[in-house]
Formats: structure tokens, C-alpha cells, sequence
């Protein structure tokens, strides 16, 4: 039996697998018979992929988020899917107070305002002055773990917070037009592909910002960039829909906030996802039941 990964994961845990193969290349030029387990880390997996791995049975994904896994394939196939759940939600949580807190107090500006020499005593400059987060209001969009524990971190710092679901909360138009952050915190599905389009990103009043710790892909990324570039709104991302490309016009934009998708990039959090992506490869090669299937 072969157990393959797309890439070495973090922490220690990983030692604990005996002859993975790490793959130069994915998707893999020729067919891999024999592959019982893939390990991947943002790894398209769907039918063409699946068709190069005949014998496969376990996709191992380094992450919460799966949607680069056709899972309904998988399953047709026999394909077990698990992901990494839990250990994320107070690193993704931390990471978006710190784009709220970077965006509205314009941190970045000030830092580069300070690096560029151009301080000289004048504190109010525009450029540099912010909002206050106290008595703000705080819509999210999602309120799973990790919203929740973004709700938590906003309340301590004074910040009123309303968030939308399915099931429960303000009607998602009425957040988008009536808070002052807007943060979205919901898995890209076919559902919420787009969920912030452009008629949305209008309603945000003028002011507000976007912050965005989910998936590109679940905000309108053309009109999103539009309204950064007109100045109207400010947003935090760390999330792209096409990446590692991010929008050019966005590179330089003084209202934007950017990072390349390290919502969970800690030193202890990237080493309990090893940890977990492990313990269910451990699991499947012994017979016994997967601590996080996807698909229950």
C-alpha cells in the first residue's frame, strides 16, 4: 500500500508516518496504482484526479476547508474524505480581529508612513487616522465555531455584534447595509459561491469594511475591487479567488489590508492540523473508524 502527499506537513505528529511519498508534481503526470492515501494540502481533487489514483480510499485534507475535493466523486468511488476541524477557530479568529484592527485604526498606512520618513509630528494626517472599534457594529456572515469565537474577541473590545445564518440572525441584506465591519465566515458551496455580489457590496454604507478570512470565491471578487478602488469602503483579505493571484489593482491601495491565506499559520495550530490529518491516516491503515469524515 502507498501513502502519498502533495507536500511535508508541520510539527512533529508527522514523523508518526513510516514511507510517505511526497509527490513533485500535482496532479501527477502518470497513474499511481496502488495509492491507498492521499494527503493533500489545497489540492484539487476531482474526477481527472481520481482517475490517476485507481486504488485510492482516503483523501487526508490539511485544512477545515475542502472545497477542492469533489466529494460527491469520492464517495462514488469509495473515496473517504476528512479534514481538520477545531484546532483552527482561534487562530482564524485572531487573524480577522487583527485585519478589523489593522483596517479600521489604518496600521499599515501608519506603519508605511513611518518607514517612508514622512512623520514629522503631524499625528492627524487622514491617512492615518482611524475608527474606533468600541461602539461599532460587527455583522458576521457564518456563526460556526469560528464566528462565534470572532463574536467573543469583537465583545471584549466593545464592538456590538449581529451575524447572519441560515437558521437564525438578521436577514443577510439587513447586516451587510447596517454594520460597520462585515466578516464572513462561511465554507465555499455551490450556496454561498458569490454570496457577496455586487448588489450587496453596495449596500455596505460608505465607511465600512469587508473582511474576508473564508474563501475568495464567496465575495464577487471584480466588484469587490471596484469599490476598493473607488475608496468607498476598506477591507482586510487574506483569501483570494484565484490564488496565489491577487487583484494588481489592489497591490497598492492604502484601504486595503492583504495576507496570503494565513488565517491558521501558527507554529501550534499548523501542528495539531498534522496532528489530525495523522491521527485519521493512523486510523484508516488500522482498521478503525476516522476521527473527521467530511461526509458522515
Amino acid at each position: 500500500m502507498r501513502i502519498v502527499a502533495t507536500r511535508r506537513l508541520p510539527g512533529p505528529a508527522w514523523d508518526e508516518l513510516l514511507d510517505v511519498e511526497l509527490l513533485e508534481e500535482w496532479p501527477p503526470a502518470e497513474p499511481l496504482p496502488g495509492v491507498e492515501v492521499l494527503i493533500e494540502v489545497i489540492a484539487r481533487v476531482s474526477e481527472a484526479e481520481l482517475d490517476l489514483l485507481p486504488d485510492l480510499r482516503l483523501v487526508a485534507n490539511y485544512g477545515v476547508g475542502y472545497d477542492p475535493v469533489d466529494v460527491a466523486a469520492c464517495r462514488a468511488r469509495g473515496v473517504a474524505v476528512t479534514n481538520t476541524p477545531g484546532v483552527l477557530d482561534a487562530a482564524v479568529a485572531d487573524l480577522t480581529l487583527a485585519l478589523i484592527l489593522a483596517t479600521r485604526r489604518n496600521v499599515v498606512a501608519a506603519d508605511r508612513f513611518v518607514r517612508e520618513g514622512r512623520w514629522r509630528g503631524d499625528w492627524a494626517r487622514p491617512e492615518i487616522v482611524g475608527r474606533d472599534l468600541s461602539g461599532s457594529r460587527l455583522g458576521l456572515v457564518g456563526f460556526g465555531r469560528i464566528g462565534q469565537a470572532v463574536a467573543r474577541r469583537a465583545e471584549a473590545f466593545g464592538m456590538e455584534v449581529v451575524f447572519h445564518r441560515r437558521s437564525e440572525g438578521l436577514p443577510l441584506d439587513e447586516l451587510v447595509a447596517t454594520s460597520d465591519v462585515v466578516s464572513l465566515h462561511v465554507p465555499l458551496t455551490a450556496e454561498t459561491r458569490g454570496l457577496i455580489s455586487r448588489e450587496r457590496l453596495a449596500l455596505l454604507r460608505d465607511g465600512a469594511t469587508l473582511v474576508n478570512t473564508a474563501r475568495g470565491g464567496v465575495v464577487d471578487e471584480d466588484a469587490l475591487v471596484e469599490e476598493l478602488v473607488s475608496g468607498r469602503i476598506s477591507a482586510g483579505l487574506d483569501v483570494f479567488a484565484d490564488e496565489p493571484r491577487v487583484p494588481e489593482a489592489l497591490r497598492d491601495l492604502p484601504n486595503v489590508v492583504l495576507t496570503p491565506h494565513v488565517a491558521s499559520a501558527t507554529t501550534e495550530t499548523r501542528a495539531a492540523m498534522t496532528r489530525i490529518v495523522v491521527d485519521n491516516v493512523l486510523a484508516y491503515l488500522a482498521g478503525e473508524p476516522l476521527l473527521t469524515p467530511v461526509d458522515r
